[in-house]
């Protein structure tokens, strides 16, 4: 996974991704090839993949959080299994929301581990068993969707309306993963996030070919105590630009916008910029949760930070609530089928 995603990946393509192209093909032929080919193995609970078509983040994890809850809703034991990008642990862990550091298991694992729960391993599939062996009657991939080696019950992909998958290149020429005709095939349904156009086009291909399109955004949770006021935005995820229209939502002025990479650390340096800047210009500073779980746990200016920072929380909101509760069912069944067909 590319943390930090080259800007031209987001652009009509130029010369950069031209230049790129042949080696994005030799890519594309490797991670369509083990897509298709490679084996998967099967567990004896449903697996649902919350994955996306490119590099870089569409939503994944808040659609994982709202999958969970709809699997709590239908009495099942959801388990968060994530490859931990982003932390130095590289054994099988079951993720501890009080004690571990997003340095050790990952980031967006500390979030799914405040709701369920959770498991990191770099091989999915010990992974999954040991969700199993914790006692998880369902299991949520957050990301995995080209490289698991799992059988997937409900492959669910998560495509944002304004980046779409870019200038439609694979890596290292743009932000796709594998060609879009393998992806597609490997789809169970899409779920557009947002209310751009950019996707469209994408959208109808999918639907013509039977993929189920599936529309939702992400809702702030209420900040009556930020409208009007001029606040500092920082966050280190693929798309900030999404953060800053989330905070702006909120009726919030940003006078101070600053990005960080992906899943990124910050410095000593940097934190301390960001308190004076705010200091100074009397803004509130505002970021992701995110990026407030990589500040947690720890002392001196990453505690002051983490203590002033105002965290915008937010859901993800199906445009038809019955959707999530419908792909667990969906799952469930077709996990049910093939165990049976197994049996057989």
């Amino acid at each position: 996974m590319v943390s930090d995603s080259p800007p031209f990946w987001w652009m009509k393509a130029d010369w950069r991704a031209y230049a790129l192209a042949p080696f994005a093909f030799l890519y594309g032929e490797v991670a369509g090839r083990r897509m298709q080919k490679a084996p998967r193995v099967a567990m004896p609970v449903p697996v649902i993949c919350a994955g996306n078509f490119t590099a870089g983040g569409a939503g994944k994890t808040p659609t994982a959080l709202a999958l969970a809850e709809a699997a709590k809703a239908r009495g099942q034991v959801p388990g968060f299994l994530s490859r931990g990008y982003g932390g130095s642990l590289d054994v099988t862990t079951v993720v501890d929301a009080e004690n571990h550091r997003a340095e050790a298991v990952g980031d967006e694992p500390l979030l799914l581990a405040r709701r369920a729960l959770t498991v990191i391993a770099r091989n999915r599939v010990e992974g999954a068993r040991k969700l199993i062996e914790k006692g998880a009657t369902l299991i949520i991939m957050d990301d995995g969707f080209q490289s698991a080696r799992l059988a997937i019950d409900y492959a669910l992909v998560v495509l944002d309306s304004h980046r779409a998958i870019g200038n439609g290149f694979g890596i290292p020429a743009g932000p796709v993963r594998a060609p879009m005709p393998v992806q597609m095939r490997h789809a169970t349904a899409i779920l557009k996030v947002g209310d751009g156009d950019n996707a469209d086009a994408l959208i109808r291909q999918a639907a013509r070919a039977g993929i189920a399109i599936l529309e939702a955004t992400l809702q702030p949770r209420p900040a009556p105590e930020l409208q009007g006021r001029r606040v500092l935005a920082f966050a280190g995820i693929a798309d900030p630009g999404k953060f800053y229209r989330t905070v702006e939502s909120l009726g919030a002025e940003i006078a101070v916008r600053r990005a960080f990479p992906d899943h990124g650390h910050l410095e000593e340096d940097e934190m301390r910029d960001l308190l004076e800047t705010a200091d100074r210009e009397g803004l509130q500073l505002v970021t992701t949760a995110k990026d407030w779980v990589r500040l947690r746990g720890h002392s001196g200016t990453a505690a002051t930070l983490a203590a002033a920072v105002r965290v915008i929380e937010v859901d993800m909101r199906f445009d038809d609530p019955r959707a999530p509760a419908h792909i667990i069912d969906r799952a469930v069944e077709a996990a049910r089928k093939r165990l049976l067909a197994a049996k057989a």
